[in-house]
């Protein structure tokens, strides 16, 4: 227990690291360490919350010699959530390792979920759910300080591939409207080539995808949970509704998309 203890009175030190410019330095194997502490400390707070006299020890050896805000044993389960956004509000960390943290955290949020719907006995689903739950609390957070501010989280959608992209929109209900909104405005700025037959980029500058990618970002969402397809498509008759309602490919991006969209999940049916 001691070793245990020990451990705890490390924590205010990892925070005060998180929120320095030490983190310039860091790369991907310093980063996946400081999450999995993190993690270790939120493991903690779930197997001594029920033991007071634990607790009390843990909270002790915490609030011994911190410089700044006192941490509290509560917050030993928030811990996770605690070091991503600061590590995510230090300018001073590096773009590879925002752009992995933010993978990392988000990809976990899910994963968790889905370990939760394979228990087998009661015990083992509660623990799943209530990990599941813990993650929930990380990605809260996290999304809104992706969500506030339409730069960043264009940078993310663009970092990461459109399949994970329609998963976590399949799993955060406030990802998939924003993500949606987003491909709009890429999309916008695509224009039909009749000499090349197919649809270009506007300029280099604006048009952050090319109609490949476009359309393979869209057929990502309609392959996923039967919600998020309903959406994507529904999203696209407006699109195409807005532009005339043409059913002519090269005359509306969206209707072309739709087009595609429609015709790769009849063969998914037919097949």
């Amino acid at each position: 227990m001691e070793a245990v203890l020990g451990q705890v009175e490390q924590l205010p030190a990892l925070m005060a690291v998180s929120r320095s410019a030490l983190v310039r330095d860091w790369d991907s194997l310093t980063l996946d360490r400081a999450l999995e502490w993190g993690r270790y400390f939120q493991h903690l707070h779930d197997r001594f919350r029920t033991r007071p006299r634990l607790r009390e020890a843990l909270g002790r050896r915490l609030r011994r010699g911190q410089p700044g805000p006192l941490l509290s044993f509560h917050q030993l389960g928030r811990c996770p959530q605690l070091l991503g956004l600061a590590l995510l509000e230090n300018r001073a960390l590096p773009p590879a390792a925002c752009r992995r943290l933010l993978h990392s955290l988000l990809q976990r949020g899910s994963g968790a979920e889905q370990a939760g719907g394979r228990g087998r006995d009661g015990s083992s689903l509660d623990g799943n759910q209530e990990s599941a739950a813990g993650e929930e609390c990380v990605a809260g957070p996290l999304l809104s300080w992706l969500l506030g501010n339409l730069e960043r989280f264009s940078a993310f959608c663009l970092f990461l591939p459109g399949s994970l992209l329609a998963s976590l929109a399949g799993h955060y209900s406030q990802l998939s409207r924003p993500y949606l909104d987003l491909l709009t405005g890429w999309g916008s700025h695509l224009l039909y080539d009749p000499l090349q037959g197919r649809w270009v980029k506007s300029s280099l500058d604006k048009a952050e995808l090319s109609w490949e990618e476009l359309r393979e970002r869209f057929s990502c969402l309609c392959q996923g949970s039967a919600l998020l397809r309903g959406q994507t498509q529904a999203a696209l008759k407006l699109l195409k509704g807005q532009d005339g309602d043409f059913n002519v490919r090269g005359l509306s991006v969206w209707t072309d998309v739709l087009m595609e969209v429609e015709e790769s999940l009849r063969k998914e049916a037919e097949s």
